[in-house]
């Protein structure tokens, strides 16, 4: 499955084990979840999981290593504006995930706020907004 992942979803992974976040993180690393990147996306995850809030609860070489991880495996795109979708955004900080998910013909966007992106629920490109527990359900229903 090709999914934009909301920032959320990989810092609650990274903070929690037994976790639905965890488990999507999980996912990513057995290759059962591809991520779709652009550079704006790639940079939030970089600058968010560097916060010194998390200094002392997630290790420098896990997030690198995950980072790494997904530049690597995962799908990057060239995400131009959507401009459809610019004025009916509640946060103009998700516009890149769904420019993101659109450019990269994701199956779904991952996040722990979905509300966040209920005005993408019905878009001409069938992409889903799931949660993790959604999109774990999904992909480990086989």
């Amino acid at each position: 499955m090709k999914a934009v992942v909301d920032t959320n979803i990989l810092v609650s992974g990274l903070l929690g084990l037994y976790t639905y976040p965890a488990r999507i993180v999980d996912l990513i690393y057995i290759s059962r979840l591809q991520c779709i990147f652009d550079d704006r996306i790639m940079q939030e995850y970089r600058e968010v999981l560097s916060r010194p809030k998390f200094k002392n609860v997630i290790e420098d070489k896990e997030t690198t290593e995950l980072l790494n991880y997904i530049a690597y495996t995962g799908i990057h795109v060239l995400a131009g504006p959507l401009a459809r979708f610019s004025n009916s955004a509640p946060d103009p900080n998700d516009l890149p995930f769904i420019e993101t998910a659109a450019a990269g013909m994701a199956d779904c966007i991952i996040t722990g706020n979905k509300n966040h992106f209920s005005f993408f629920v019905y878009n001409p490109w069938n992409i889903q907004i799931l949660s993790p527990n959604e999109c774990y359900k999904l992909i480990c229903q086989d």
